[in-house]
């Protein structure tokens, strides 16, 4: 299970990040996970609900935001959004497309608190 390992690197981040702004906890991380990231989101939320018990995000909230699919055709040149893993173009079924959203997860906002 991966989302263990992802989730220690997103806790470090946000340790990081909090340090560097002189915080002394964070209440909210908010990332933004794509459908073909290859996380699942369930896992993910289990993952940080199990090891953010230790440390500066113990109190923290985790948002995830979903990010559909965003493709290009190489052929019609039009741009379609799926819910779904799936490449093909929404407007002429084309396979020969390009992935410009979608794929990633990333750390998006976090709150923090200071003294």
């Amino acid at each position: 299970m991966h989302e263990y390992s992802i989730v220690t690197a997103l806790i470090e981040q946000c340790e990081q990040l909090a340090a560097n702004n002189n915080a002394t906890a964070i209440t909210r991380v908010e990332i933004k996970l794509g459908i073909l990231s290859g996380v699942e989101p369930s896992l993910l939320a289990t993952a940080f609900d199990t090891f953010k018990l230790v440390g500066i995000c113990r109190d923290a909230d985790l948002v995830m935001k979903l990010q559909d699919l965003v493709i290009i055709c190489n052929d019609c040149g039009k741009q379609t959004e799926h819910k779904q893993r799936n490449v093909l173009c929404g407007h002429c079924m084309s396979s020969n497309t390009q992935v410009l959203d979608g794929e990633d997860m990333m750390l998006m906002q976090l709150e923090l608190e200071q003294l």
